[in-house]
């Protein structure tokens, strides 16, 4: 089984105070034990970001860990993305309230899931709202 990660479930897991610390190592455990485990280059991009990370830290943490960049991101995935991306712009300007911001790294990240993995490991079910067929592990 090839579980993809979203970056919620890293940073997490990075950080010992954050709320979801030993739920996220415990469903990141079991799911390595399940198969293989994959992040798309805007989950890499992402981790880049967190504070006091550098790109030898990252590296190096995903080696330990067994987690693998997926670089090479199908055009159907791509074009998924941008589709559902488009739908939720296209919706989100017609709204009165004010709800999260949803950003294209978050379609990237599911539409990867959905057609390059088994299933996506995450704190938040929200893309199951948007990829209706997506297998997921929601940790809360």
């Amino acid at each position: 089984m090839i579980t993809a990660l979203d970056t919620n479930i890293l940073i997490g897991l990075w950080l010992p105070e954050h709320p979801f610390n030993q739920k996220a190592e415990r469903a990141l455990e079991a799911a390595a034990a399940a198969g293989s485990l994959i992040i798309t280059p805007m989950v890499y991009a992402e981790l880049l970001a967190a504070p006091g990370k550098t790109r030898l830290w990252v590296e190096e943490f995903l080696d330990d860990v067994g987690i693998r960049v997926d670089w090479n991101i199908t055009e159907t995935s791509w074009l998924e993305a941008g589709e559902a991306f488009a739908d939720y712009a296209h919706r989100r300007r017609k709204q009165t309230t004010q709800a999260p911001r949803r950003i294209l790294a978050d379609f990237v990240i599911g539409a990867h899931a959905l057609h390059q993995a088994d299933r996506l490991l995450s704190t938040d079910g929200w893309y199951k709202t948007i990829y209706k067929r997506l297998r997921m592990e929601v940790v809360r």
